[in-house]
């Protein structure tokens, strides 16, 4: 009586090594999205605490006390200001932006009713693993590209003081 317990473990010499092949792509493709999926909520996070920073600026100085309501038609600094905050964290136009390639026009400051205003930030998010540019898409197997960039909006409505 022998035992073929030796010849069964050398029919699986290399198994280990073809599965390791067949799933480390997958797994590195996971590993990537979910670095992706966190660096795009990291993004929309202080996209939103940009535009509540500016929304608190604007709204303690709106107030027009002689109208009795907000007033932004005829105070068209302080809109430059407020988009200047949202973009920059202060009120003129120095420093880097607090996301990378924000910019001023991608701000609207609104008001909303008579005593409210609006600040939204609307941002397109482009992942570094379509090769970094806004432009990406992947083209795969199917005859459709289909396209990285995820649109972030960034909206705060205060009432101004």
């Amino acid at each position: 009586m022998r035992l073929h317990s030796l010849k069964q473990a050398q029919d699986q010499q290399g198994m280990a090594l073809v599965e390791f092949t067949i799933v480390l792509p997958l797994m590195l493709l996971l590993l990537l999205a979910l670095g992706e999926f966190g660096r795009m909520l990291f993004q929309y996070n202080t996209l939103l605490q940009a535009s509540r920073d500016a929304g608190r600026y604007i709204a303690s100085q709106a107030w027009n006390s002689t109208l009795g309501q907000v007033d932004l038609t005829t105070n068209t600094t302080l809109v430059t200001q407020t988009k200047n905050v949202a973009v920059y964290g202060v009120p003129v136009s120095t420093g880097t932006p607090v996301v990378s390639g924000l910019t001023t026009s991608m701000v609207g400051v609104t008001a909303v009713g008579s005593d409210h205003v609006q600040v939204t930030i609307t941002y397109t998010f482009c992942p570094v693993i379509g090769g970094g540019s806004c432009a990406g898409s992947i083209t795969g197997f199917f005859a459709n590209s289909i396209s990285l960039r995820v649109p972030l909006v960034a909206t705060t409505v205060m009432r101004a003081l």
